[in-house]
């Protein structure tokens, strides 16, 4: 299950790696997606409510957020309480990113360690799509996913990087960072060719 704060491009995003999964291991592989549109701690309560709702359970608990203007008591927190929820039944995962998913996205094209304020991503992000001929990035991209997949190993390495970078801080102080590699490594083998 992934759960995410925003209800319109990390759901769009994520839900193109769905799509794709369930067409190849339809009936094998149960990934369900919820834009939850909330933040941070209540995020965190609706994925570990839904978990529990769930009759069949859930092995793992992806919750998805951006730490964009939140406190950084709340952001810390719901890493920390993802590990604290844990158990053998249900791993809860902080997918976190510090400012928001764009650095992600930014992170298919090259390696950035700059703390700027997510506002700058977006021009940044339009400059290089439009160097492939996608035009202009807007919020609620639907193709996202399609055109970052060829470039996701060189995004999995800048954002490993950025993680050694931020070894020992806190989600909060690692400006920027983000976690998302790690649910899109977990679900890798399952989008190869």
């Amino acid at each position: 299950m992934i759960v995410t704060e925003g209800t319109d491009t990390e759901p769009a995003y994520f839900g193109a790696i769905r799509d794709r999964i369930n067409a190849r291991y339809q009936g094998r592989i149960q990934l369900e997606i919820y834009g939850e549109g909330d933040n941070t701690l209540s995020l965190l309560n609706k994925a570990r409510n839904r978990a529990f709702a769930n009759p069949n359970g859930y092995r793992h608990a992806w919750v998805v957020y951006d730490t964009d203007d939140f406190p950084a008591e709340h952001i810390d927190q719901t890493a920390q309480l993802c590990e604290a929820w844990s158990t053998e039944d249900t791993t809860y995962h902080a997918i976190w990113s510090n400012q928001c998913i764009e650095l992600w996205f930014l992170l298919h094209f090259s390696y950035m360690h700059s703390d700027l304020h997510r506002s700058e991503y977006w021009p940044k992000l339009s400059a290089y799509l439009c160097s492939l001929g996608k035009g202009e990035y807007s919020k609620n991209r639907q193709d996202m996913y399609k055109i970052l997949h060829p470039m996701m190993d060189h995004a999995i390495v800048n954002a490993k990087r950025l993680d050694a970078e931020n070894r020992d801080k806190l989600p909060s102080q690692s400006a920027p960072g983000t976690k998302v590699h790690e649910l899109v490594e977990a679900l890798k083998p399952y989008l190869s060719e």
